[in-house]
């Protein structure tokens, strides 16, 4: 670590101009100075201007990609809207031939229809369950003299058996 006298002798030699004894920067003569500082100062303007190109140029691109963003969802708002436009005038076409047929048809007739409807459906299932019925009973006429056949055959085989 160095001595603290060491370090005051040391900053002896790095004062600025006009400060102090030797009023020199050590290394540079006084007459530099003024060049030193306007190298300075250039060099800082410098790098502030290249500083704000760079954000310049960083808020621009963030900027083209919120556009693009922006003109995204315009594209996509635009179909919605002629989706909607479509789908309406479909709906309305539907709902203009329900009226028509509605309008064909009073409602008396309609209601004498759905009762006729009804009435058939039921007549359906009934004759749906009679041919059931009927299926059943043909299967057990047809087993039957089968199974006649087979008690006659068995009678016989006894008679003529030992």
């Amino acid at each position: 670590m160095p001595r603290p006298e060491a370090v005051r002798l040391g900053l002896q030699h790095h004062r600025r101009p006009g400060e102090g004894p030797g009023r020199g920067l050590g290394l540079l003569d006084d007459a530099l100075a003024p060049e030193g500082r306007a190298a300075v100062a250039a060099a800082m303007e410098q790098a502030g201007e290249r500083r704000s190109l760079m954000l310049a140029e960083q808020d621009e691109e963030r900027e083209a990609a919120w556009r693009e963003r922006a003109l995204n969802a315009e594209g996509a708002l635009k179909a919605a809207h002629t989706e909607i436009l479509t789908q309406r005038t479909r709906i309305g076409e539907l709902l203009s031939q329900i009226r028509e047929l509605e309008a064909e048809w009073p409602q008396e007739a309609v209601q004498r229809i759905t009762t006729e409807n009804t009435t058939l459906k039921q007549r359906v299932r009934q004759l749906t369950a009679d041919n059931r019925t009927l299926d059943e009973r043909l299967k057990a006429a047809r087993s039957n003299p089968r199974f006649q056949d087979r008690r006659v055959a068995d009678l016989e085989a006894r008679i003529a058996g030992p």
